[in-house]
């Protein structure tokens, strides 16, 4: 027992340094993306904004079937004929994920008309966009259900289907606001900082089941509706990113088996910066960069 062990410890720094130039040498050499004409996509909060352009995307890559849920039919039933347009069978169905009993009805519903989903892609979200003290009770609450409490609801109706089956993937639109977070959207960046634990314990828990896979995404503030009137000191060094960018990329990563990526790479560089500098300092990048009062001007979705 006490030689298995030395052998494991010894073993484990040689792991490391395998899968750290096995990481590079796929940076370089192009990737073999995963086929997706066998598989059906399920995309929430489908109907507009970077939900559409993932339907599009995934369309354009040739996925077998799109399912659209949201709480808007007119924005659905658009994309749905958007899509069908493109030669790709397409469904929609009304769903507020926020609502658990909702959730599973409309995902028998899914089973019986469609089939069985392959890939769910946990996008819709909503933010109330105020601080604590001027949040309203009943908007903080939603936000919670939707772009947390949803991503429960969503993955215990498709996940054991996927394991039966050992072909699934779960995918977590999320936000760089969940690993840094700015005054003005507290309900926000809460809902998504809970996101991002449930995607990253997901994950690990995945690590035994043969086929079924996880992937979260993180990008930097996305020009759409939802996020209307935010704006960022130096527009030019840290432009807002395009909804069609941030879908492509995501469907790249659900190909290539990415279990989380950052938009846009230097992203990163707050990630390391978060964990190396003072909070004094971190309070000085906010105050320098806008972050600290880019929701001053908030509109959003109207």
């Amino acid at each position: 027992m006490i030689w298995k062990r030395l052998g494991a410890l010894l073993l484990f720094p040689v792991q490391m340094v395998y899968l750290v130039v096995k990481a590079a040498v796929c940076l370089v050499l192009p990737p073999k993306l995963r086929d997706l004409s066998r598989e059906n996509v399920l995309v929430t909060g489908g109907g507009r904004g970077i939900g559409r352009h993932l339907a599009r995307e995934f369309a354009r890559r040739g996925a077998r079937k799109i399912i659209l849920w949201g709480r808007t039919e007119k924005c659905l039933k658009e994309t749905t004929e958007e899509i069908r347009m493109m030669g790709t069978e397409c469904h929609y169905f009304i769903c507020d994920v926020g609502n658990r009993e909702e959730v599973y009805r409309q995902a028998k519903a899914v089973r019986e008309k469609v089939g069985d989903i392959t890939i769910l892609v946990n996008n819709a979200a909503v933010v109330h966009g105020k601080s604590l003290m001027d949040s309203d009770d009943d908007a903080l609450l939603k936000s919670q259900h939707i772009n947390t409490l949803g991503q429960f609801w969503t993955t215990k109706a498709f996940l054991p289907r996927m394991l039966e089956l050992q072909n699934g993937h779960i995918v977590c639109l999320n936000s760089v606001l969940a690993l840094s977070a700015i005054p003005g959207a507290i309900d926000y960046c809460t809902s998504k900082a809970s996101s991002y634990a449930f995607m990253e314990s997901l994950t690990l828990g995945l690590l035994d089941c043969p086929g079924v896979n996880a992937t979260t995404v993180l990008p930097f503030h996305t020009s759409t509706e939802m996020f209307q009137g935010m704006r960022i000191r130096f527009p030019s060094l840290f432009p807002p990113l395009k909804p069609e960018t941030v879908a492509r990329r995501t469907v790249e990563a659900v190909q290539l088996n990415q279990a989380f990526l950052l938009l846009p790479w230097t992203m990163h560089v707050l990630v390391i910066l978060k964990s190396i500098l003072p909070q004094a300092a971190l309070e000085e990048i906010h105050k320098f960069s806008g972050s600290y009062t880019c929701m001053n001007t908030f509109k959003g979705r109207t």
